[in-house]
């Protein structure tokens, strides 16, 4: 009872954080699962440290002690973009930066039922995207533009243990995420959407959905392990709000992704991770499909309408940990995810500039007795841009749009074992 008391109070102190839910790292999604992946350069697959292993996989909890973790993430995204070249008047940069800061917050407890079988339940921000010009974009509308997309999820899985070394693990994906869009009244008329007076400033929308993943985590003598897992597409329900803006009537979905990673530790205070994702945005219309030359023939909200043209990413990720002694571990990380915009799809993706692909990080843990600890991870995204080449039409006055974003964020998290 003690433990389900637990793991309540955590639910609760994570949901007083979602209202400031953003990250925009891999994509939209953010580039690591609690705070000792994150310190990892979000690696870790088969290298499980905490209750937050239920985010990325489920069988990792078969290798862990009963524990609960919560933390949180200060998330620091610099966004612009630059208009330049256009026959309207509208060649300036644009500062996206509105909205500073925000908070990832993360909470886990891992609950074992014999020596085969375990229990966990995860809760985490997936991933986000917000940009909050200081002034109206021209070619999008009359008031200040800006986007502000949030993701939750809670994942309830279980872990059984085949033999001493192997496992696998089946979670389920309850999701919860916010939508709003606001200076794009350009767009919002019979021409450029299906649904005129649901394209914009129709303040946030919500949705909720399901989804689900598997994972697999295999122990190969006393050096390697080997891990992979699946998340499924996760359904949402449609952003009703914003049904004239987004394909398929406001859809919305969370993409599949698989992961496969490998841990070696040579000796015991030293472990080196690596693993690599692959993200399938393109299975989302809203997202994949391309402005152009749908935003003529198949407008914004039509079942194959325009949105943002991103293509899938494969990210890579390494970490090292390292025991300095048995109340230190200190962690390093990188992560290199490629950015999912073309040169092509620059316009639109003014509201949504996620361009960054190379990720630095930096972690450590001090166990403060031999049942509570206390972790802090520090992400680095270096500045990336991407130049727009074809990314206005003459229609809207040609020239090209540029996309440029750095991130930092720090993350402090506290474990206890039970």
């Amino acid at each position: 009872m003690k433990r389900v008391q637990t793991f309540v109070i955590i639910v609760a102190l994570a949901a007083l954080l979602v209202p400031q839910l953003a990250a925009a790292t891999n994509g939209y999604f953010s580039h690591g699962i609690g705070i000792k992946s994150k310190g990892m350069g979000g690696a870790g697959l088969a290298f499980p440290q905490d209750a937050l292993v239920g985010g990325t996989n489920p069988a990792g909890f078969a290798f862990i002690d009963d524990r609960f973790d919560i933390g949180v993430d200060y998330f620091r995204p610099d966004r612009s973009s630059e208009i330049s070249g256009s026959g309207a008047p509208v060649n300036m940069v644009y500062d996206g930066n509105g909205e500073t800061g925000f908070f990832m917050p993360d909470a886990g407890v891992r609950m074992g039922l014999n020596d085969q079988i375990a229990v966990g339940l995860t809760v985490f921000g997936n991933g986000g995207m917000n940009t909050s010009f200081d002034s109206p974009i021209g070619l999008f509308g009359s008031t200040d533009a800006g986007v502000n997309l949030m993701q939750l999820f809670i994942v309830p899985s279980v872990a059984v243990k085949v033999n001493e070394n192997h496992a696998f693990g089946l979670g389920v994906n309850v999701a919860w995420q916010s939508f709003e869009a606001t200076g794009l009244q350009n767009f919002d008329n019979g021409t450029y959407s299906t649904e005129p007076g649901s394209v914009t400033d129709n303040d946030a929308s919500t949705s909720t959905g399901f989804g689900g993943r598997v994972g697999y985590l295999g122990r190969f003598g006393c050096a390697v392990s080997l891990a992979a897992s699946y998340q499924t597409r996760t359904y949402m329900g449609e952003f009703d709000e914003y049904a004239g803006l987004f394909a398929e009537s406001g859809g919305f979905d969370v993409p599949s992704s698989f992961s496969g990673g490998i841990a070696i530790t040579p000796n015991d205070q030293l472990v080196a991770a690596l693993d690599f994702s692959y993200i399938m945005y393109s299975e989302i219309n809203s997202i994949a499909n391309p402005l152009l030359p749908n935003l003529g023939e198949a407008p914004l909200g039509d079942e194959n309408g325009a949105g943002f043209g991103w293509e899938d990413v494969t990210v890579v990720k390494v970490g090292l940990a390292y025991d300095v002694s048995q109340a230190l571990t200190l962690r390093g990380g990188f992560n290199y995810g490629g950015q999912p915009i073309p040169a092509s799809e620059t316009l639109f993706n003014m509201l949504a500039p996620g361009v960054v692909e190379t990720h630095v990080t930096f972690g450590g843990t001090w166990m403060l007795n031999e049942q509570m600890e206390l972790s802090f991870a520090y992400m680095h995204a270096f500045e990336s841009t991407v130049e727009g080449e074809d990314s206005i039409p003459m229609d809207f006055g040609g020239g090209e749009a540029d996309l440029t974003m750095s991130q930092d964020s720090f993350g402090l998290g506290f474990g206890m074992l039970f």
